[in-house]
């Protein structure tokens, strides 16, 4: 079991999950129940998963965890970008997000390799 709030990877998802909720609090009223809602749940299921995969007996299940994890981190890429595409914010206010999620995806490939030795 790992303590979470030791867990750099953890603490960076949590604020990009925050930002995520900042950001879609301006988007249109529409989107509500369609991008605004996709948006935070893979935002949210980034920290989910790896504070469940943390909370696991063996390093196999952290590692499962985290691939979970990291699949929510390329979905909400994606949902970044396209919220700019459809022009519900702006490239300035996404960029900043979009940088902290690639570096997510990166601490997330690392810590699965140190898990693997």
């Amino acid at each position: 079991m790992h303590k979470l709030e030791d867990l750099k990877i953890w603490n960076k998802a949590m604020e990009v999950a925050e930002e995520v909720y900042i950001l879609t609090a301006h988007f249109p009223k529409e989107e509500k129940f369609g991008l605004i809602s996709q948006l935070r749940r893979s935002a949210i299921s980034i920290p989910s998963n790896i504070a469940e995969g943390a909370g696991r007996n063996t390093d196999g299940e952290f590692k499962n965890f985290l691939g979970i994890a990291n699949g929510s981190s390329y979905e909400l890429y994606t949902q970044l970008l396209l919220s700019i595409k459809l022009n519900h914010c702006s490239e300035a206010s996404v960029n900043p997000i979009i940088f902290k999620v690639i570096e997510l995806q990166k601490m997330n490939y690392a810590l699965i390799k140190s898990l693997e030795k």
